[in-house]
């Protein structure tokens, strides 16, 4: 039987990007796993059998950072920051790249940003397989990087977790704060609230549209949080501005499901998983023209080039003007979000575990 070892110890933060990659992403590897392989996941102590119990589970131990031993044909290492990779040379090492924002970081010195690209390297140049989330990814790690001769380099997408899923409003703990939004039409922003999600500039559109709420709904721990409240008490529009932290999953598509249009100005995506969500919703979504998203949002999004607050109020008057008369746009977004499935990235990394694991 051949063993799989699968690191989901990000399952940590199920409200993160790199939570729900490993969390939808390991449901389906079981769901798909042939009969012939045996999978292990390292995870955090309180998610033990969180996949099931035909599979088995390490629990992760900080003294066995950085370095695991274990026999296992393929080890996927599910993200390049990952502090677990295995000690012996005999484990197949996948590794799956989200993202290089780093490089984009003016916080970081040229020298933390060549320690970050070498320590990476590193890994690269001892895995079998890559993977990256998305073509843009991919086209920053080929041009920051050396991607060894002869090894498989794939794009697998990530999938969409709000498909087939229904919101039930949840009166529990910061959800209470949400209520009123019940007879209030709003703009949604869903993600951490970090200065690479550029969600400022959001602000001046509660001005040009003062009928709207804007709800900012993520991990609020950053500074910059206090800094997005700040300057909405400046501006005389922090009563239409709700950030209710992280919300629960029920919480969460309700939100979705709810919202007039869905606003993401992000200046650095690997992918964009809320974009895919609010989609599934036949939601308008305006995204910036950066990155990843393009390529995410395709031609059924709207996108703001400038971050002006006329132009950006522009982009959104038009948008949704064009969304009201068009009564095809909103099956078209669901369509275009059907693209994005976890089964069929389960069924790709299958297909890659496989092709690595020929002639063991």
């Amino acid at each position: 039987m051949k063993k799989i070892f699968v690191d989901a110890e990000r399952l940590r933060d199920l409200n993160s990007g790199l939570g729900q990659f490993c969390l939808h992403l390991g449901k389906e590897l079981v769901e798909k796993r042939p009969a012939n392989a045996g999978m292990t996941f390292l995870v955090p102590g309180e998610h033990s059998g969180i996949f099931g119990e035909q599979v088995q589970y390490r629990e992760v131990m900080w003294s066995h950072k950085f370095y695991m031993s274990g026999n296992y044909d393929i080890w996927h290492c599910t993200h390049q920051d990952s502090s677990y990779q295995p000690v012996s040379g005999q484990n197949k090492l996948i590794l799956t790249i989200h993202d290089l924002n780093f490089m984009d970081r003016t916080d970081y010195s040229p020298d933390k940003k060549a320690r970050r690209l070498a320590s990476l390297q590193r890994s690269i140049n001892r895995s079998a397989a890559l993977t990256a989330i998305s073509e843009y990814t991919a086209s920053v790690v080929r041009q920051h990087l050396t991607i060894p001769e002869g090894i498989p380099f794939r794009v697998i997408y990530n999938g969409n977790s709000a498909a087939d899923q229904e919101g039930t409003f949840s009166e529990r703990g910061s959800s209470v704060t949400l209520t009123r939004l019940r007879n209030e039409p709003y703009f949604l922003f869903l993600g951490v609230i970090h200065p690479k999600k550029n969600v400022h500039v959001l602000l001046p559109l509660l001005e040009a549209f003062p009928d709207w709420a804007l709800v900012l709904a993520g991990n609020d721990s950053h500074p910059y949080a206090k800094h997005i409240m700040a300057e909405a008490e400046r501006l005389g529009i922090a009563d239409r501005l709700i950030i209710p932290g992280a919300v629960d999953e029920a919480t969460k598509h309700w939100l979705y499901e709810n919202c007039g249009a869905f606003l993401f100005p992000s200046l650095s995506e690997g992918f964009g998983l809320p974009v895919v969500e609010a989609m599934t919703y036949g939601k308008p979504v305006f995204l910036s023209d950066r990155t990843s998203l393009p390529e995410i949002g395709g031609r059924e999004a709207y996108y703001w080039d400038s971050f002006e607050p006329e132009a950006m109020a522009e982009v959104l008057f038009n948008g949704l003007s064009d969304f009201k008369q068009n009564p095809f746009r909103a099956e078209r977004l669901r369509k275009r979000a059907a693209q994005f499935s976890w089964e069929r990235a389960a069924q790709e990394y299958w297909a890659l575990y496989q092709e690595v694991m020929k002639g063991l």
